[in-house]
């Protein structure tokens, strides 16, 4: 039977999948950047919210910790395990979880910075604007959906098509010496709003073991594809009916996707330097950033946005193993995520790139202090963040002061952080840092100029340090 254009548009968009939904409005514009100008940023995002309060805790003032996480039954990390850190202009100090000990390791050389109790915002809030109403909210607080987005967009009070990865990269396309020729953007976890921009299009690839040469595969087709007779009918059929606006953009779409294609294809498969066995699920992905991060000259690459993503956090139960708080969901999660990061980090290292590589976390929210009594914790807001990377000015805590006037919350429910009120309340911390400022911070180190920084992020206006200065300058 006769297959019309139409139909066959419709297929090739099926057989394509996602990816080539990807990819459309690539110029080819010509502009000029300095060969030794790399930037990337790699986010790493922890769904379903992790409990901050298990990750970094205080040492020397271990006494309010242990009082409401309060014996080893329970969630209660104890003391002698914890991973110390002296971080530098703080007054006292702290321990990780020990499951990071490779993020602890880096810690010590200066490479990883924690920024402390920060979340979505809509402005400026303290317990007293918050409990009363006069500070606006963000949007549907404590939901894992709502959550999501305002991290990854950074808009607060309303919904958004676009996230602060994707607007950044509109911005900053053109530093790229042929800004259009392959995506600035990159996932390996899949669609995600973070990476939606007005102009720019990520390109979702399979993580590791995946080859890169095979990372867009044309099902249906020889491998390579190039002189199958199909596949060249193809492309002559993309030619075709290019004055119908609905055409030319399916056709734009399915050629961009074939050229790149053609380019990783080209590329081969990079042995990246990647230190981790066995394999798991973060591993994989930092590893293809990594190939990716190795192919950037090839690529023409000289900005790159990269996004990953590892679930589980939504620890309501199983948050520790029985009576071990040692061990479980959490332990184990962070255990994947330490160990991943380090060998990234070594990874950029052994590729020279490791003050162009900044790689940061983000997740729905924190946890509420008080364990919830079934060997876990329930949605909270404020969260702290590990930020690491040859630029990143480590060994320090970073964010806004509070009541207490440091950047690290007072951990008291029912006190001067806390969202909650009256006797139930169980320890939900209302952020001193925006998200908004956290994620400046990184966009103007990736080189978002400060005329631009009002359209990547539209509520920055309303907090007065856009800067928390985490990173060296350029």
């Amino acid at each position: 039977m006769a297959v019309s254009r139409r139909e066959f548009l419709l297929r090739a968009f099926g057989t394509f999948g996602a990816a080539a939904l990807s990819f459309e409005r690539f110029g080819l514009l010509a502009a000029l950047a300095q060969a030794n100008d790399y930037k990337a940023l790699v986010c790493i995002f922890l769904a379903g919210g992790n409990d901050a309060d298990n990750t970094v805790i205080p040492y020397d003032n271990y006494a309010e910790y242990a009082a409401v996480r309060q014996d080893a039954s329970t969630l209660r990390i104890p003391q002698s395990s914890l991973l110390v850190i002296n971080p530098l202009h703080a007054a006292s100090r702290f321990g990780l979880h020990p499951s990071l000990t490779g993020l602890h390791e880096l810690w010590g050389v200066g490479k990883v910075a924690v920024v402390c109790n920060v979340g979505p915002l809509v402005e400026p809030t303290t317990r007293d604007t918050f409990l009363n109403g006069s500070a606006r909210r963000p949007r549907n607080l404590f939901s894992h959906s709502d959550q999501q987005a305002q991290w990854q967009t950074s808009i607060s009070d309303a919904a958004s098509p676009t996230g602060w990865g994707g607007r950044m990269a509109d911005k900053t396309a053109q530093l790229n010496p042929l800004p259009g020729t392959f995506p600035l953007e990159v996932t390996l976890a899949g669609n995600t709003i973070f990476l939606a921009g007005s102009d720019q299009r990520p390109l979702a690839i399979a993580p590791a073991p995946t080859r890169i040469d095979s990372a867009l595969r044309f099902d249906g087709f020889p491998d390579p594809p190039d002189q199958a007779p199909r596949y060249r009918a193809m492309r002559d059929l993309l030619a075709v009916d290019n004055h119908l606006t609905l055409v030319r953009s399916a056709s734009a779409t399915i050629n961009k996707t074939m050229e790149i294609e053609a380019t990783l294809r080209l590329a081969g498969d990079p042995v990246a330097p990647f230190p981790l066995n066995p394999r798991t699920t973060l591993g994989n992905q930092l590893e293809q950033v990594a190939k990716l991060i190795s192919l950037r000259d090839f690529l023409g690459m000289r900005r790159q946005i990269f996004f990953c993503s590892l679930g589980g956090f939504d620890t309501h139960n199983s948050q520790v193993a029985g009576e071990n708080p040692l061990a479980g969901t959490h332990a184990n999660l962070w255990t994947q995520v330490s160990q991943a990061m380090k060998a990234f980090y070594e990874a950029t290292v052994q590729l020279g790139v490791a003050s162009q590589v900044v790689t940061f976390t983000l997740s729905d929210f924190g946890r509420t202090f008080k364990p919830n009594g079934g060997l876990g914790t329930d949605h909270g807001w404020g969260s702290h963040a590990f930020v690491m990377g040859g630029s990143v000015l480590g060994g320090n805590f970073y964010g806004v002061p509070g009541p207490n006037g440091t950047v690290f919350p007072t951990l008291v429910p029912n006190g001067p952080y806390d969202a909650d009120d009256g006797t139930g309340a169980r320890g939900r911390w209302i952020p001193t840092t925006a998200t908004d400022q956290y994620a400046a911070s990184l966009a103007t180190w990736f080189g978002v100029a400060d005329v631009d920084l009002p359209a990547v992020f539209p509520n920055l206006v309303r907090f007065t340090t856009p800067n928390l200065g985490y990173l060296a300058a350029a």
